[in-house]
């Protein structure tokens, strides 16, 4: 994931998430920089990209980001424990520690626009209300060698 700084730089990590009604979730501390970044400018990206080592050519391998609205949930109401209980049963027995750390919260990820790339000549745009649904890219004429 990215986020921006509180002078517009980018900054890139990652987080383990959840994905629920099509929206993404990752429970960070507040001493983690997304956190900061996150609660300061909603805006964010969310990265996902094939395995390298499964890849049949690194400069082609399978990818989708997306662009996001981004907020902080509230700890400790109905919302909260089912998300953590969710993220549980993904995530393991680590998340039953880190629930009782009030210093988290969920952030959700509310995609806005995005795109994969599933090889050469196979860009595709992505759109706010099917996040899983590839649009063929009209302007798209395939790579030329000049």
């Amino acid at each position: 994931m990215s986020s921006l700084d509180e002078h517009n730089i980018p900054f890139t990590s990652y987080a383990p998430f959840l994905l629920e009604d099509s929206k993404f979730y990752v429970y960070l501390s507040s001493m983690a920089k997304h956190s900061y970044n996150l609660t300061l400018n909603e805006n964010s990206s969310i990265f996902f990209i094939e395995d390298e080592s499964k890849s049949d050519n690194i400069f082609a391998r399978k990818r989708v980001v997306y662009q996001c609205k981004t907020k902080k949930l509230q700890r400790d109401n109905e919302e909260f424990i089912k998300l953590i209980s969710l993220f549980e049963e993904k995530h393991g027995e680590i998340v039953s520690m880190l629930k009782e750390m009030k210093d988290f919260s969920f952030f959700e990820f509310e995609v806005i626009s995005g795109e994969a790339i599933l090889g050469f000549g196979k860009a595709y745009n992505i759109e706010k209300e099917e996040i899983f649904t590839l649009i063929n890219r009209k302007e798209q004429t395939g790579h030329k060698k000049e």
